[in-house]
């Protein structure tokens, strides 16, 4: 890391069990923001999910100091950089899932499939006999995916229990291997959960998701087509884990195109052709007077969304 205004981000998440929510809420905040760093943490009684960032030094430091606690040994973490800092503030919060799917038997600390390492991970999709499923949503499937995946056209990761019933009315399928993937790796920890309760045996997910596949596997032998959609300021990524061609209606988190920006349905803040016809009159005029908020902090200087986490 020889660029001084780099900023490396790390999404990381591990599931097992917590008791002591508020005290590790109040330990991940206390070393978050001792080290500068920026960021969502996500809480739950089933285990930790975030992705923060910060100087390269400031994150090895925050590591260093979560991992004290054994918990947190083996936790699953990715590693990407960027030039601008792509979180306003530090949050860590409490929830009933680190990873919402809306069904609280299912426990990846109880089942789970088959983890599937990237460098593996070609030869299991490139097998005939697999079914490929993308449990991501629709928006990010649009902007990236591997070949020949099934997209169940999901709005929410709720959707996704949903869409397996269906799928396992066809009766040829509840024989088949199945291998999935996400982003970071975590919805497919609770997918694959529900994939085995379902009945489905021969369940493989990609360990680390595409974040991991796209940082170790070379670009000429890479599967991905596409760019890697991200929660957060940079909207996607490309194959080199470098920020991507999308832009965010910040209205409706939609990704969208340089041509779509161009559409007469774009106010930055306040609509774009997707969420044009969603949103009453009423919602339009807040997300103008919102807009115009910023655009003044921005003129003297200041975040407009920023500070200290409230107690």
């Amino acid at each position: 890391m020889q660029d001084s205004n780099e900023i490396l981000v790390a999404t990381l998440y591990k599931f097992f069990k917590v008791d002591d929510l508020v005290a590790l809420q109040d330990q991940l905040y206390e070393i978050c923001n001792k080290n500068n760093v920026m960021g969502t943490i996500l809480i739950a009684n089933e285990g930790v999910n975030g992705t923060i960032s910060a100087k390269p030094r400031e994150i090895e430091k925050t590591l260093t100091s979560i991992q004290k606690d054994d918990r947190f040994s083996e936790i699953e973490i990715k590693y990407s950089s960027t030039n601008k800092q792509p979180f306003h503030k530090m949050r860590v919060r409490l929830k009933k899932e680190i990873v919402t799917i809306g069904l609280p038997e299912i426990n990846p600390n109880k089942t789970v499939g088959t983890y599937v390492k990237p460098e593996e991970w070609n030869d299991i999709i490139s097998d005939p006999d697999v079914i490929l499923i993308d449990t991501r949503n629709k928006f990010e499937i649009k902007i990236g995916s591997f070949k020949n995946a099934l997209d169940p056209r999901t709005t929410s990761f709720r959707d996704f229990p949903e869409w397996v019933k269906k799928f396992k009315q066809d009766k040829t399928n509840t024989n088949k291997k199945i291998a999935m993937y996400c982003t970071g790796g975590i919805r497919c920890e609770k997918a694959s959960s529900l994939m085995k309760e379902e009945g489905f045996n021969e369940v493989y997910h990609l360990q680390g998701g595409i974040l991991k596949y796209l940082e170790q596997i070379e670009k000429e032998k890479s599967l991905w087509e596409g760019e890697c959609f991200v929660f957060d300021d940079r909207v996607c990524l490309t194959e080199n884990l470098e920020v991507g061609s999308y832009k965010m209606c910040f209205a409706c988190r939609m990704p969208i195109t340089e041509d779509e920006l161009n559409d007469d349905r774009y106010e930055e803040g306040i609509s774009c052709l997707y969420c044009y016809n969603k949103t009453t009159k009423d919602k339009k005029e807040r997300f103008e007077s919102r807009q115009k908020q910023i655009e003044l902090s921005k003129l003297r200087g200041e975040k407009h969304i920023g500070g200290q986490q409230k107690k």
